[in-house]
C-alpha cells in the first residue's frame, strides 16, 4: 500500500501510554468535575466551544455536532472580531473591550490588572503579531506534504500561549496557564484528534520574528480518532511518545512551525509547517506599553544560548594546542638568542692517535656466535693514513664501523681510545664517518649541501660569514670549488636531462666534505674508492692524503680499501691486512707487508714477485690463508700494535664509549676554548647537537623550500590531479537532487572525496620512504633532532602536497555537485576534509618510519584505506554489522569523517522531497541518513573531536618510532 513507506518512518518512534487524567485538554480537576482552559468545556474539557467569545468562560455555548461521536466544530461561526479555529483569536481592540465590558466587569475590577499597570492605560487591545505579552491565542493551518499524504484534508492548530497570566484579562489565566507554559490542539476536519502540553518557557524576539522554546512536552491521542485508531494510519504511538523540548518558531506574522525532535526526524527539519496564522491578544494598552520601555525584559532574558559540551571541548582543545605552540616557540627563542651569545669557540690540532687493542665482535646467539672480528688490535698515530685491506668478507667495514662509534646489533668487547695531545677537557673527541653509499640532498648544489651542514654542525654563536669562509675553504681543499653552483643530483643527470648531476668521484668528495665541516680529530671512511674508475680513486686519495698530513692540523685517516691500484696503494702510510676477521698484518704501507712475510712466513705463502702489485699480493694472501700463518707476528717491527692500557673499555653491547680514563693527560680531548677553524662541538656518533631546534627547524624549513621550489613536478601533479579529479567529481554529482536516491548520491559524493584523500596520502608514505636514508645520515652526524625534521617534513609536505590539493578538489566539487549554499557549512565541510587529510597524512608517515620496507608500507596503507572504505558506513550500514565485527568502526577516521560530512549537508536543512508508490514526500534529510546509513544526527562536534585524537595520537606514535626505531643501525 502507498502509505507503508511513511508508516516505516513512523516506526522509528516508541509509543507512550496516554494521559489517564480525566480531565483532558489540559483540565484541571476540581474535586468534583474540571476547570477547563480556554475555548473548552464540558464533564472533561472534551468538548470545543463554538462561537461566542473568549471572556465568557464556562457559559459559553458548546458545539452539538459531532463525528464518530466526537465533537466537530467545522460548521461554528464566530462572531464579529473573532476569528480562527473555535473563535478564540480576537482581530479587534474594540471586540476585545465590548466582550470583557459584557462579561459583566469593568476593565478596572480585574485587581491583577489593575495591580500590575496602576496609573497606566488600562484600556483593552488585540495584540495581533507572534509576541506574547500576556496570553495570547493563535490558530493556523497544518501544511506538510508528508502528513498530507497520510492524512489528505484539512489540519488546524490551535495554540494558547501564557507568557505571564497575572497581566491577561482572560477569566482563569492564574489556573490554566503559568508563567511560560503552552497548551496545543490540532483539529482534523473539525474534530481534535490530539492536544499537547508544555511548560518552562522561553520567548525570544527578533523583530516580527517570535520563537518559544518550552520543556517538558506532553501530548496525548483521542482513541478511535482519525489520527488515532479510525483509519488505517494509526499514528497514536508517535503522537503519545512525543516528549522533551518544543519549539514553536515564527518567522513571520503568517508562518510558524512547530517542531521536536522526533516531528523534526519524521516531518522535517521545522517539524509541522504551520501557514495562515493568525495571532489574537486582549491585552490592556499598558502593558504594551510598559514591554516597550523595557530594555530586558522576561520575553527575551535568555537571547543568548548555551554553547554545547562538544563546541567547548573543542575550542578548547585547539586553543590548548595554540597555548603550547606559543609556549614551545617562546621557548626556542630564548635558547636560540643564549645559543647565539654563548661564548664557544671551535678548536681544531688535537693530534689525535686512535688505538684499538683486542676488539671482537660477534652476531647471532650467545650458544651459536658468528665470529666477526676475533682480537684485532691496530694503532693510526697524527699525520698517518692507514688502508684496511682485505677480500670481502674479510671483516673491513665492520672495523671501521666500530671504531667510528656506529651502532651495531651484535656483541663487541675489547678496547678502543682516542688519545688526544690536547689539555683536559669534558666534551668528547669527534670521529668523522663517511659511509660506503653516499646519500646527499640531490636537489642542493654543492656549496649549499656543505653550508647546510656548517650551519648546524657548527655552534650557533659562529657568525654566517665564518661558515661560509669554512665551506669555500673546504672546497677548495678537496678540488670542488668549480662545482659549487652544481646540483648534486643522482650521479647523472637530475629531472630528465634538465640539470647536469655530479660525478661519483665528485660526490665522494663532497661526502668527505660534509665530516671536514665540524673538524673531525679523526677521518675514518669505508671503501671510499670503490665504484670509482681510477683517475677518480686517485684524486679522493690525494684530498685524504693532504688531509691526514697536513702541517698544522693533521688528522688521522683510517679508510677501508677493497682492491686499490698500485698507485693507490702507495697513498696509504700503514696497512692492516685482515682475513676471516683477523689481523695478518698491521704495520708500515709499501713494500714493508711483502718484507714481513717473506722473513716470518716465507715457508707457507707465496714468495712475492717484484713488479707486481704490493696490494694484489697481500690480497691473495689473505684470500686463502693457511691456518699457521694467523700464529706469524703481524707486524714488522715489535711495537706498532698500540697495547691499548689506558683506553676504555667497549662494554658488552654498548658502542658509545670511546673515552679514556682521566689517568692519562694525553688520553683526553682538546679544551673548548682552544682556537680551531674545522670544528663541530660534538662527534658524529653523541646525540647532542650543535644548535637548538628552532634553528634546526629554521634551516630545514629552508632547505625543505627550496626542493619543493627546484622539484615542481610533485606539487603541481598533486595540483593538476586535485583539479580534475574535482572537475570529474563534481560532473559526476552535478547538482545533486533533493529525492532519496539523489541525497545517496550526495553522501556518495562525499564518500568519493574521502577515499580520494586516503589514496593520494599514499605519496605522503613515499616521500618518507625517499628521504629516510638522508635522514639516517644526518642524524647520525647529530645534525638535528628528530622532532625537527618531521615537523619540516609536515609543513612542506601536508601544505602543498595535501592540504591545498584537498581544498582545490573540495571546492570545485562542492559548488558543481549543489551541496549546501551557504559559506558556514562549506567552511565546515572543508575543514573535515583537512583534518581527515591531516590524520591520513600522519598515519602514512608512520607506516613510512615503522617499516624499513617501503614495499610493505605500501600494501599496509593501500589495505588500511580499503578498510575505512568497508566500515566508513557507505557501503554497509553501521548498525546491521556483526557485533564481533562492529567494533572496527570504531577504529576508521573515514567513518567520522563520512559521518560529519553527511551531517553538516543535512544540518543545512535539506528536506527530501519524492515520491513512494504514488505517495509525495517531504521529509527531513537526517531521518533518511539514519536509516540508510545509521549516521547520528548531532555527531559532527564528536566526530571533528574524534579526529582530533586521530591526529593527535599518529602524531605522538610518529614521533616515538622515529626517535627510537628511525635510527642508524649496522
Amino acid at each position: 500500500m502507498a502509505w507503508l513507506p511513511l508508516l516505516l518512518l513512523l516506526a522509528l518512534f516508541k509509543p507512550a501510554n496516554a494521559q489517564n487524567s480525566t480531565c483532558v485538554n489540559g483540565g484541571v480537576y476540581n474535586g468534583s468535575g474540571c476547570d477547563c482552559p480556554t475555548g473548552f468545556g464540558g464533564s472533561t474539557c472534551a468538548t470545543a466551544a463554538c462561537g461566542g467569545d473568549i471572556f465568557q468562560g464556562s457559559a459559553r455555548a458548546l458545539t452539538t455536532a459531532k463525528t464518530a461521536g466526537f465533537a466537530n466544530i467545522s460548521s461554528c461561526s464566530c462572531e464579529t472580531g473573532w476569528g480562527g479555529t473555535g473563535c478564540n483569536v480576537c482581530s479587534t481592540g474594540a471586540a476585545c473591550q465590548a466582550a470583557y465590558t459584557a462579561s459583566g466587569k469593568a476593565p478596572s475590577a480585574n485587581a491583577s490588572i489593575a495591580g500590575s499597570i496602576a496609573g497606566q492605560n488600562d484600556t483593552l487591545t488585540c495584540n495581533t503579531d507572534p509576541r506574547v505579552y500576556a496570553a495570547s491565542q493563535m490558530s493556523c493551518q497544518v501544511n506538510n506534504p508528508t502528513l498530507q499524504a497520510l492524512f489528505p484534508l484539512s489540519s488546524n492548530l490551535n495554540i494558547m500561549r501564557t507568557l505571564t497570566p497575572g497581566l491577561s484579562p482572560l477569566p482563569g489565566s492564574t489556573s490554566f496557564g503559568s508563567n511560560g507554559s503552552v497548551f496545543a490542539q490540532l483539529f482534523y476536519e473539525g474534530v481534535e484528534q490530539f492536544y499537547c502540553t508544555a511548560n518552562s518557557c522561553v520567548q525570544t524576539l527578533n523583530g516580527d520574528a517570535s520563537s518559544w522554546v518550552c520543556q517538558n512536552l506532553a501530548c496525548s491521542c483521542f482513541q478511535n480518532t482519525t489520527f488515532c485508531g479510525a483509519s488505517a494510519e494509526n499514528i497514536n504511538f508517535a503522537i503519545s511518545g512525543l516528549s522533551g523540548q518544543l519549539t514553536i518558531d515564527c518567522t513571520n506574522t503568517t508562518s510558524c512551525s512547530f517542531q521536536q525532535a522526533d516531528l523534526n526526524s519524521l516531518f522535517g527539519q521545522n517539524g509541522l509547517g504551520l501557514s495562515g496564522c493568525t495571532f489574537g491578544e486582549c491585552v490592556a494598552q499598558g502593558v504594551i506599553d510598559t514591554a516597550a520601555t523595557e530594555t530586558n525584559d522576561t520575553a527575551s532574558s535568555n537571547v543568548h544560548k548555551e554553547l554545547s559540551g562538544g563546541v567547548i571541548g573543542g575550542l578548547a582543545a585547539v586553543g590548548a594546542l595554540i597555548l603550547i605552540a606559543l609556549v614551545a616557540l617562546l621557548v626556542g627563542c630564548i635558547k636560540q638568542r643564549s645559543a647565539r651569545k654563548a661564548k664557544i669557540e671551535v678548536t681544531e690540532g688535537n693530534r689525535t692517535t686512535v688505538e684499538w687493542s683486542e676488539l671482537s665482535y660477534s652476531v647471532g646467539s650467545s650458544a651459536k656466535p658468528k665470529v666477526v672480528l676475533d682480537s684485532v688490535s691496530g694503532s693510526v698515530l697524527p699525520g698517518q693514513m692507514m688502508a684496511v685491506l682485505g677480500p670481502s668478507g674479510a671483516g673491513k667495514t665492520t672495523l671501521v664501523e666500530i671504531l667510528a662509534g656506529k651502532a651495531k646489533s651484535g656483541t663487541t668487547t675489547g678496547r678502543v681510545s682516542l688519545n688526544s695531545s690536547a689539555a683536559a677537557s669534558t666534551s668528547a673527541l669527534r670521529i668523522g664517518f663517511v659511509p660506503q653509499q653516499d646519500v646527499l640532498p640531490a636537489m642542493l648544489t654543492v656549496y649549499e649541501a656543505l653550508l647546510f651542514a656548517a650551519r648546524l654542525r657548527l655552534p650557533e654563536n659562529v657568525s654566517d660569514v665564518d661558515k661560509r669562509t669554512r665551506v669555500e675553504g673546504i672546497l677548495e681543499t678537496l678540488g670542488i670549488a668549480a662545482l659549487r653552483d652544481v646540483r648534486i643530483g643522482w650521479g647523472g643527470d637530475v629531472g630528465g636531462g634538465k640539470a647536469r648531476g655530479i660525478s661519483g668521484g665528485e660526490m665522494r668528495r663532497v661526502s668527505i666534505g660534509l665530516e671536514l665541516i665540524a673538524s673531525p680529530d679523526v677521518l675514518i671512511l669505508d671503501e671510499p674508492t670503490s665504484g670509482l674508475d681510477s683517475v677518480s680513486a686517485s684524486r679522493v686519495a690525494s684530498v685524504l692524503h693532504s688531509i691526514a698530513h697536513d702541517s698544522e692540523n693533521p688528522i688521522p685517516v683510517i679508510a677501508s680499501i677493497h682492491q686499490p691500484s698500485s698507485q693507490l696503494y702507495q697513498t696509504f702510510d700503514t696497512i692492516m691486512l685482515m682475513s676471516h676477521g683477523r689481523a695478518l698484518y698491521c704495520g708500515p704501507g709499501g713494500f714493508a707487508p711483502a718484507d714481513h712475510f717473506a722473513r716470518e712466513a716465507a715457508d707457507i705463502v707465496p714468495a712475492y714477485q717484484q713488479g707486481y702489485n704490493v696490494a694484489d699480493y697481500l690480497l691473495e694472501v689473505a684470500s686463502e690463508p693457511p691456518a699457521a700463518l694467523f700464529q706469524v707476528p703481524s707486524t714488522a717491527s715489535g711495537n706498532a700494535t698500540a697495547s691499548g692500557s689506558e683506553a676504555g673499555d667497549v662494554e658488552k653491547g654498548s658502542l658509545g664509549a670511546r673515552r679514556t680514563t682521566a689517568n692519562d693527560d694525553a688520553s683526553v680531548v682538546a679544551p673548548a676554548t682552544e682556537k680551531r677553524t674545522r670544528g663541530g662541538p660534538t662527534p658524529a656518533r653523541q646525540a647532542a647537537c650543535a644548535t637548538t631546534f628552532l634553528t634546526q627547524l629554521e634551516y630545514l624549513s629552508g632547505r625543505e623550500w627550496k626542493i619543493l621550489r627546484r622539484d615542481k613536478s610533485l606539487f603541481f601533479t598533486h595540483v593538476a590531479v586535485a583539479a580534475v579529479l574535482g572537475v570529474f567529481c563534481g560532473g559526476l554529482y552535478y547538482k545533486t537532487g533533493i529525492t532519496i536516491a539523489g541525497f545517496q548520491s550526495r553522501v556518495g559524493c562525499l564518500f568519493f572525496l574521502g577515499a580520494l584523500i586516503a589514496f593520494s596520502s599514499l605519496s605522503a608514505l613515499y616521500n618518507v620512504v625517499l628521504n629516510r636514508p638522508l635522514f639516517l645520515r644526518e642524524r647520525s652526524g647529530s645534525y638535528y633532532s628528530p622532532t625537527a625534521w618531521l615537523l619540516s617534513r609536515v609543513i612542506f609536505d601536508v601544505l602543498p602536497l595535501r592540504i591545498v590539493p584537498t581544498i582545490l578538489v573540495a571546492t570545485i566539487t562542492y559548488w558543481m555537485a549543489g551541496l549546501a549554499h551557504d559559506a558556514a557549512h562549506f567552511f565546515k565541510f572543508l575543514f573535515i576534509l583537512v583534518l581527515f587529510t591531516l590524520a591520513m597524512t600522519l598515519f602514512n608517515f608512520l607506516l613510512g618510519t615503522l617499516f624499513n620496507n617501503g614495499g610493505i608500507a605500501i600494501l599496509l596503507s593501500a589495505l588500511s584505506a580499503l578498510y575505512q572504505m568497508t566500515f566508513a558506513g557507505f557501503f554497509v550500514h553501521l548498525n546491521s554489522i556483526p557485533p564481533v565485527l562492529r567494533w572496527l568502526q570504531w577504529l576508521c577516521p573515514l567513518k567520522y569523517s563520512l559521518e560529519a560530512l553527511a551531517v553538516n549537508e543535512v544540518g543545512s536543512g535539506l528536506m527530501i522531497q519524492d515520491t513512494l508508490q504514488g505517495v509525495p514526500v517531504d521529509v527531513s534529510a537526517e531521518l533518511i541518513m539514519n536509516l540508510l546509513f545509521g549516521f547520528g544526527a548531532n555527531n559532527y562536534y564528536r566526530d571533528v573531536l574524534v579526529l582530533f585524537a586521530f591526529i593527535a595520537g599518529f602524531a605522538v606514535m610518529v614521533i616515538g618510532v622515529v626517535w627510537w626505531k628511525v635510527r642508524e643501525r649496522r
